[in-house]
């Protein structure tokens, strides 16, 4: 068992990793079907939740179904964060998470995010404000540092640990590295080895398959591993790598018929969720990723992109499911590049 502060995970544990524009109550909800084990929300900015803007304020929607669920916050300043800690409080989240690890260049020009990274001392005002503010856990995700010659996680995650962090999530890339490159789990697994540390470390970057999450397993040692690109479109990883690390063997690949279960589910929140045509648009992005492997499909593709109509869509589905039944996928392989986002 892992346990961030009183919250009791599963040993070696798979999180869903937050994701600007992805990790939203519907994509949760399919993760949490196929074996997620804690999700985080998409990250929200602490200015933003303090002018109560609306589109900040509905990223705090969490559901009991999808618990533990933490809420990720990022910020620049002590004040802000302190006064949004306390509005996260009153959600009550499983945990309230610091985002110190986004490279994306409009956060990173407000100080927040991975600029963060460039001051260390910043760093840790901001979180014993956030810390001081909650009676929430705080858990932190984060990167290695700012760039190759300024890799400080040994002593980010020592001086987390002691202003009162329950939990450290690491990406092994730095903030100029932004998602290029192969991510270097080496400083990952020495933070873990470190006799100092006595919280949970988990580890980000890279997984894409149930092999590569059990050599990293065993060859870094950490408590756990956060997915986020390789889980979308596939929210099956979760339980292809539990169901690896458990017999050794492979899951076999989810069927038509239960791809567009799961297409259908999230449809469906992301309309009960952000209303009829908000929940249409916003599943836009995912069909590619859903339906990728499939020959012959950039027709539906274009139907399903283009109706506006819940039932219509579903008709679409059921033709999909119809012309393609029987057809054997073979075991995916993820184009990472492909797969953008915002994260740590």
């Amino acid at each position: 068992m892992v346990k961030i502060d009183t919250i009791e995970l599963p040993d070696f544990p798979l999180l869903l990793a937050p994701m600007e524009d992805v990790s939203d109550p519907p994509f949760r909800a399919v993760c949490k079907d196929n074996g997620a084990d804690l999700m985080y929300t998409e990250f929200i900015s602490s200015e933003g939740l303090i002018r109560d803007a609306i589109k900040s304020r509905q990223k705090l929607d969490i559901f009991e179904e999808e618990r533990p669920v933490g809420i990720q916050i990022f910020g620049g300043d002590e004040e802000a964060m302190a006064l949004s800690a306390k509005i996260v409080d009153a959600v009550n989240p499983n945990l309230l998470d610091i985002n110190f690890g986004c490279p994306v260049k409009k956060v990173v020009s407000k100080g927040a995010g991975a600029a963060v990274l460039k001051d260390i001392d910043l760093m840790v005002r901001l979180t014993k404000a956030v810390v001081n503010s909650t009676s929430l856990p705080v858990t932190v995700k984060t990167r290695l540092g700012w760039d190759d010659a300024t890799i400080n996680i040994g002593e980010v995650a020592e001086r987390l640990q002691d202003v009162g962090i329950k939990a450290l999530a690491i990406h092994g890339r730095t903030r100029c590295q932004l998602y290029k490159g192969v991510a270097n789990w080496d400083p990952i697994a020495a933070v873990k080895a470190n006799p100092r540390i006595t919280i949970p470390i988990f580890g980000n970057g890279d997984i894409d398959s149930p092999e590569k999450a059990v050599e990293y397993k065993s060859r870094y040692g950490v408590d756990g591993i956060m997915i986020g690109r390789s889980a979308i479109g596939y929210p099956w990883i979760f339980n292809e790598i539990k169901h690896f690390i458990k017999t050794g063997e492979h899951l076999a690949p989810p069927t038509i018929q239960q791809r567009v279960e799961v297409i259908r589910k999230h449809l469906h929140r992301s309309v009960e969720w952000k209303g009829m045509i908000p929940g249409i648009f916003e599943m836009r992005r995912h069909y590619t990723n859903y339906l990728r492997g499939l020959p012959n499909i950039k027709e539906f593709r274009l139907r399903l992109v283009t109706i506006n109509e819940v039932e219509e869509i579903d008709a679409v589905l059921n033709e999909v499911i119809k012309v393609y039944d029987g057809y054997e996928f073979t075991p995916r392989k993820v184009d990472m590049d492909s797969m953008a986002y915002s994260c740590g």
